[in-house]
């Protein structure tokens, strides 16, 4: 009776143990594309010109008088 006891404790407890590897590994990867998703995003960033940015340099050209 006591080595049924026994199993089922073992039995559950690495149960436990590859629902928490699981957990682990979900957890790494979506870790992982979140920061590449991120690096990609940043560097589109740095490549791209932003609308705002054009928009005030519109603004500004656009005050300037044009004249002789």
């Amino acid at each position: 009776m006591k080595w049924m006891a026994i199993l089922s404790f073992c039995l559950a407890a690495s149960g436990c143990a590859v629902v928490a590897v699981a957990d682990l590994a979900v957890t790494t990867v979506a870790t992982i594309a979140k920061a590449g998703v991120q690096t990609v995003g940043a560097a589109v960033d740095l490549v791209t010109p932003s609308k705002k940015d054009k928009s005030k340099e519109d603004k500004a050209s656009d005050e300037k008088p044009k004249g002789k």
